[in-house]
């Protein structure tokens, strides 16, 4: 198994598609292992958080970023976990 690392996406999401569509612009990070993976992680968090369709959702690209570029504290709090412990 590979090594998680950290991807910004940035894309655009078409917004109310069948009254006043509009194009909006995303920029998100994601940890995964592979582009294609941050690509899917993506497409499945903002079909299920703004109920689109994948056709609606254009990447325009998937760039990897050191650890010390991202925003997001909570996905740093997850890459410095070891592990789980159970109640």
């Amino acid at each position: 198994m590979g090594e998680v690392k950290f991807f910004l996406v940035e894309g655009r999401m078409l917004i109310r598609p069948h009254k006043m569509p509009e194009w909006w612009r995303f920029r998100k990070y994601v940890r995964a292992l592979k582009p294609e993976h941050a690509v899917e992680k993506v497409l499945s968090e903002l079909g299920s958080n703004h109920k689109l369709k994948r056709y609606h959702i254009k990447i325009d690209r998937v760039v990897e970023v050191p650890p010390d570029e991202v925003p997001d504290r909570s996905l740093l709090a997850l890459a410095r976990l070891t592990r789980w412990v159970k109640p």
